[in-house]
């Protein structure tokens, strides 16, 4: 172990810390977190603040749908008097999520914690309730992990060098530099006060590069070194964020799909939802292709998370009570996603995930897999299966009428383990 001072600055700020922190020589801690990240595979994202009282994007319609000025004393009106961080945490915990990450800060500026960086922040709002604060010990009290958004870009801020609409204007006057320090405070405060995190969203750098990037990351690791980090400072960090569709198939560099359970990231009124078979989709794709799903909710001004979203989330949760198994805990592969489905795998266990047909008896042709053997297969709901082996390949068998509306799985068990099979790019399936 060696000892590694702390920036004077987050001394000064008025953080819970010491001056000194250890930190592991080596990063063992950061690979465990990042495998447990990954088990996870399900999560909730949440988009709020005082621009649910209108019913536009957040962050986005400042100073496009909505005037600047007026956008900006949105909190002065906020009053989510039916705010409650466990029933928040219940809801994710019902639709089989293992984590949280909530928008403790988007482009607009706005804090939802005590912050001592700035007074735009929900203590001077009319609610004056330190949202952060209560999620993350409601998550704390029920088991789910907890991990925060912070937007890289500020808007608002007027050290930060663009500005709304969309950070689309640059301003006469700024400094990065001090913005930076700024960021960076704020995130110590996150980190600190309510943490340890399970994992960082950074969004939109903007003006941040490469360079400025890896100083924010190096900084972070310096006060939790195990955290998992985002690819949105401007640098790479641990993983990748395909938004609003599933990623590609990648069991080397993990990643994480968001995307809205509606049309739009923040509360939107009389907003479609998607279906179940979409939602459900959704997550065996992302746990398919060797990523994670982050599934996102927008509360309404009063707090509440909406009914429908709520029912639906629920719907999922009855699905992986059942089948979470083929999902929690796996790694993709080693059949590559396709038109057909995706599998997972976990030690000597291979699920198919058949998610479209058009077939009357379903045939599977599954390659040598590197000279694994077959021990057995079956249908997870049960159902007559046949399997031959030829030598050359395998054929699976069985009935269409065994197929299921959202997604038929084929549980194959092998002598040896899974996973360290080479991914294979297809397999045949035919009637």
């Amino acid at each position: 172990m060696r000892k590694i001072l702390l920036p004077i600055f987050l001394l000064s700020a008025g953080l819970i810390l010491s001056a000194q922190t250890d930190i592991p020589e080596d990063r063992q801690a950061h690979v465990r977190q990042i495998e447990k990240w990954k088990d996870a595979r399900f999560g909730m994202f949440i988009h709020w603040g005082p621009v649910s009282l209108r019913g536009t994007e957040i962050g986005w319609s400042r100073g496009d749908q909505i005037p600047v000025d007026e956008y900006d004393n949105l909190y002065k009106q906020f009053n989510p008097v039916n705010f409650n961080a466990d029933e928040w945490v219940s809801v994710a915990k019902a639709a089989g999520m293992k984590y949280i990450v909530l928008t403790t800060k988007h482009h607009d500026g706005f804090c939802l914690w005590n912050t001592r960086q700035t007074e735009h922040n929900i203590m001077n709002s009319p609610f004056g309730r330190d949202v952060v604060k209560e999620l993350s010990e409601a998550c704390r009290r029920q088991g789910v992990a907890f991990g925060t958004y912070y937007s890289t870009c500020d808007w608002y801020h007027p050290d930060f060098p663009l500005t709304s609409p969309g950070g689309s204007v640059r301003r006469e006057k700024s400094d990065l530099e001090a913005y930076t320090h700024y960021l960076k405070r704020q995130v110590a405060e996150l980190i600190v006060n309510y943490g340890p995190l399970f994992s960082i969203f950074f969004d939109v750098p903007q003006e941040f590069d490469n360079e400025r990037g890896e100083r924010v990351i190096d900084f972070v690791r310096q006060i939790q070194p195990e955290v998992v980090i985002n690819d949105r400072t401007g640098a790479a960090g641990d993983y990748k964020t395909p938004e609003q569709q599933i990623g590609e198939f990648d069991n080397v560099r993990p990643w994480e799909t968001c995307m809205t359970i509606g049309d739009q990231w923040a509360w939107k009124p009389n907003e479609r939802v998607k279906s179940l078979e979409q939602c459900l989709h959704g997550l065996i794709r992302s746990a398919g292709g060797d990523g994670n799903f982050l599934f996102n909710v927008g509360p309404k001004s009063d707090g509440e998370i909406e009914p429908v979203q709520v029912e639906r989330l629920k719907e999922m949760g009855v699905w992986l009570q059942n089948y979470g198994f083929t999902i929690y805990e796996t790694r993709g592969g080693p059949f590559k996603p396709a038109d057909w489905g995706v599998s997972t795998r976990k030690d000597n266990r291979i699920y198919l995930h058949i998610l479209r047909w058009d077939l009357k008896k379903v045939k599977i042709t599954l390659p040598a897999l590197d000279g694994a053997k077959i021990k057995s297969c079956r249908l997870v709901d049960g159902g007559k299966v046949k399997l031959t082996n030829r030598g050359v390949n395998y054929l699976i068998e069985f009935a269409s009428k065994e197929l299921k509306p959202i997604d038929t799985i084929v549980e194959i068990e092998l002598e040896d383990s899974a996973m360290s099979l080479s991914p294979v790019d297809d397999i045949a399936i035919t009637h």
